[in-house]
């Protein structure tokens, strides 16, 4: 017994054994030495047990098979778990735990070392990529959505600002017969600390002096005014990453409403800005794409198609450092809860799934096939042609499809 107990102390370690409710501890200890789990077997009966508790849903002491056979006991518990993962959720008796009701943060301004465009993080060849570089003006986000990557890579209490960036933008060195796109949303919101430590003023000059750049902000804030009370370039596009207000309210927590966005995105248009739309991550759960159709038809209504640039498309992938962290958080989530199959090394939807909410998003919006660039964003080569009709050849082939349409949208020369 002892032997076996050791074995099981050693088991539980690295793993999120300690978070679990008291009960639960018990009960998993008690089960483990009476059917002698293996070491593997003990810790993903803890993950189970942890992603149960995270996705509100009936406790392991609930689905736990009544079994003497381990094999037996085992194989019957993990098609429960898979059962429950893969069918579509429902948030309609969810109810969230230890979510921030306000926004509480540590700023730091500091030199930085180095500095350039980036490529956009999850660039691959694996899947079709439009080869967005980036320009990372603050570290971390304020937002606390429960599907964000960015958790993974900083101090999310943490707002570091670059006290030199504006000189360094000066100090590009940009080939002045190309055309860049370039984004600032990929470590943090592009909008939500308007010009604080001058991040604005020094990203609208930019903008300025290089008319061969299009520069796009991306975000989930309504903090539009800085764009209202300055005369923005020509070359900029302010993007919103969009969702329905079912996944705004219990995912992407302390963001502005949809209302909001919309809002702000129309204030923007009025203004001449030309905007787009990210819908990334689509997320499957009942009555998803009734939802979602709801947010397509207002933006139809609500947006001429001469004022919108891009609509893009993606869902949720994860690696598996993010779904660590999701595990040890303190809160309550459903974003983990689905169906993990292989997507370019990653854990994704599976295809069929994809299929469905790439396409009908797409047919949805069928009014501005021909005047909005629409793209998929981190998908498999194929996906496009199955979702959208079409694919592209190579990720250059997609880059340029990309800059021609936003060009011609700008009134901006393309320059190869």
């Amino acid at each position: 017994m002892n032997s076996y107990l050791d074995k099981f102390n050693d088991s539980i370690k690295n793993t999120l054994f300690v978070k679990l409710p008291e009960d639960e501890q018990k009960f998993i200890k008690e089960k483990s030495l009476a059917l002698k789990f293996s070491h593997q077997e003990i810790k993903q009966i803890v993950d189970i047990a942890r992603d149960l508790s995270i996705w509100d849903e009936k406790s392991i002491l609930e689905i736990f098979p009544d079994h003497d056979q381990k094999k037996v006991v085992f194989a019957r518990l993990r098609k429960t778990y898979e059962d429950i993962r893969s069918k579509p959720n429902s948030y309609e008796n969810f109810e969230l735990k230890n979510i921030p009701q306000e926004q509480k943060f540590t700023f730091k301004t500091e030199a930085k070392e180095g500095f350039g465009l980036g490529l956009c993080p999850v660039a691959s060849q694996k899947t079709r990529c439009c080869n967005l570089l980036t320009l990372d003006a603050v570290e971390s986000c304020g937002f606390d959505c429960s599907y964000c990557s960015i958790q993974s890579f900083y101090n999310q209490n943490t707002i570091t600002f670059d006290s030199s960036f504006a000189d360094k933008l000066k100090n590009l060195n940009l080939d002045r017969n190309k055309t860049y796109h370039i984004g600032t949303g990929q470590a943090s919101d592009s909008l939500m600390w308007g010009n604080r430590e001058g991040i604005l003023d020094a990203l609208f000059l930019f903008a300025k002096e290089n008319p061969n750049v299009i520069l796009e902000f991306k975000t989930k804030s309504d903090n539009i005014k800085y764009f209202l009370e300055n005369e923005v370039p020509n070359n900029i596009l302010c993007t919103w990453s969009l969702n329905t207000q079912t996944i705004i309210e219990n995912e992407e927590h302390l963001s502005a409403s949809l209302d909001k966005r919309i809002n702000s995105a129309r204030k923007v248009a009025d203004k001449g800005v030309k905007v787009g739309f990210h819908f990334h991550p689509i997320v499957e759960y009942e009555n998803y794409l009734s939802e979602y159709e709801e947010v397509y038809a207002i933006l139809i209504k609500e947006f001429k198609k001469e004022e919108v640039a891009l609509v893009s498309f993606g869902t949720l992938t994860f690696i598996k450092p993010v779904i660590k962290q999701l595990r040890e958080r303190e809160f309550r989530s459903k974003i983990t809860q689905m169906p993990f199959v292989d997507a370019s090394g990653k854990s994704s939807y599976p295809e069929a799934t994809k299929v469905e909410m790439f396409k009908y998003a797409y047919e949805s919006l069928t009014p501005w096939h021909k005047d909005v660039f629409f793209y998929l964003c981190m998908e498999e080569h194929e996906m496009w042609s199955k979702t959208f009709g079409y694919q592209y050849s190579t990720n250059n082939d997609f880059e340029r499809a990309m800059l021609d349409a936003y060009c011609k949208k700008l009134n901006m020369e393309f320059l190869i």
